[in-house]
């Protein structure tokens, strides 16, 4: 039955391959479901809810992508997205959790259709490669400051803004610990880097009498609190249609980037499958919204199964199969420290940043909108305004140096939409 489901031999595969490549994808994206109750927690959200919507989005959308796509890889709540959502959304604009799931689910349903009417390549062909790398760096230096926040290793300050923190508190050290302890894990290459790490610390600060111990293994807490909590009328508000298209948007770069990263590194980068990928993708990410969770993308680490031998739709199965097993360990979740979690969004940034390499710094016109991007999401603590700082940026030198061949629809159109959006000619 498995041969015929996910043909194995076509692709010079095995069960045990496979099965051995969907834990290996497991243990590198298993950090998640304690990063993002604890995000989604400050929105507001019962954190226990989230980790059970987290668990089942995981479960549902590698299933997706396995069974529809045959394809190797994992979906879980993207990093990035899940702090643009509690943040920039409900901290900062002061948008309820439940009008944000609501944009969650609009911008997913958005992406299903632009999927089914093809119409993602051009949108993806006209969004230059540089602006594309700075997105992605700029969510990685987003990522960073919050996780530097949550440590207490850069605090607020009246003159400057930002200072450095007190490090000899207890949660800084165990934070500044436990980054050099996953990045050697990183370094040395040892499957679920992030995941031990953030047990190591966890254990630590419990040991230490800093944080309670609930338990290890316990029925799933209840989904009620978030199931079905979306507000689709609050997500129609005007204010919220930006915070919509920067979940489209973000997803749509995020998702097709890592379908073409990994399947290119597995050897089956077949448009066709692409598309039926997308779809999945965005059949989860609308599940995700409805069960309680911020947007649910394709997950780069699914390159670890990969390197480990994984080529078919059985290595996502298989990671689903591990993510619904998660669900009994929801007490080791709420056991989990911000101190315990900021190294690993520490070093997703870290991870994202590589991006700039991509970006050529000798030109003053490529560099100065990348720069406005990167910079703008940290900065401005949003990063739906530092795509727009850096789309604008982008248009206005090419129209200022007479390089406006180098413009089209689509990038005029987000400049003119962004600049009316901020209210600079109102």
């Amino acid at each position: 039955m498995l041969e015929r489901l996910f043909q194995l031999s076509a692709h010079g595969t095995t069960v045990r391959t496979e099965l051995l490549a969907g834990l290996t994808t497991f243990l590198a994206m298993a950090y998640i479901l304690f990063v993002n109750p604890a995000l989604l927690a400050q929105a507001g959200m019962d954190p226990g809810a989230v980790f059970v919507a987290t668990a089942l989005s995981a479960a549902f959308g590698s299933a997706c992508m396995g069974l529809l796509a045959n394809y190797p890889i994992a979906l879980a709540p993207g990093m990035g997205l899940n702090a643009f959502f509690t943040y920039t959304v409900v901290l900062g604009m002061g948008y309820t959790w439940q009008s944000a799931l609501g944009a969650v689910f609009l911008s997913a349903l958005l992406f299903f259709v632009l999927s089914l009417l093809r119409i993602r390549a051009w949108i993806i062909h006209g969004l230059p490669p540089p602006l594309r790398a700075a997105i992605a760096a700029g969510i990685g230096l987003f990522l960073a400051l919050i996780a530097l926040k949550e440590a207490g290793i850069i605090v607020a300050h009246p003159a400057t803004l930002v200072a450095l923190g007190d490090l000899g508190q207890p949660g800084s050290l165990l934070a500044i610990g436990g980054f050099l302890l996953t990045l050697g894990l990183l370094l040395r290459q040892i499957p679920g880097a992030l995941l031990l790490g953030m047990l190591a610390v966890s254990l630590t600060s419990i040991l230490l009498g800093l944080t309670p111990f609930a338990g290890l293994v316990a029925l799933p807490p209840s989904l009620a609190p978030t199931l079905l909590q979306l507000d689709l009328a609050g997500a129609l508000d005007i204010g919220l249609s930006t915070v919509v298209f920067t979940f489209l948007f973000v997803d749509l770069f995020d998702n097709t980037g890592t379908l073409l990263a990994v399947t290119r590194q597995a050897g089956l980068d077949r448009p066709a499958r692409l598309d039926r990928a997308l779809r999945a993708d965005s059949l989860a990410a609308l599940a995700g919204a409805l069960l309680g969770t911020s947007t649910t993308t394709s997950y780069i680490e699914s390159g670890a199964g990969i390197s480990a031998g994984g080529r078919t739709g059985l290595t996502a199965l298989t990671t689903a199969s591990l993510c619904l097993l998660a669900l009994f360990f929801a007490p080791l979740a709420s056991s989990v420290p911000a101190a315990a979690t900021a190294p690993a969004l520490l070093l997703v940034g870290v991870l994202l940043c590589s991006e700039l390499t991509g970006i050529d710094w000798q030109d003053p016109a490529v560099a100065a909108p990348a720069l406005m991007t990167a910079l703008g999401m940290p900065l401005t603590f949003s990063i739906a305004q530092g795509i727009a700082l850096g789309l604008i940026t982008w248009v206005a030198i090419r129209l200022i140096s007479g390089r406006w061949r180098e413009l089209n629809a689509l990038l005029v159109a987000l400049a003119a939409l962004f600049v009316l959006k901020l209210g600079w000619f109102a």
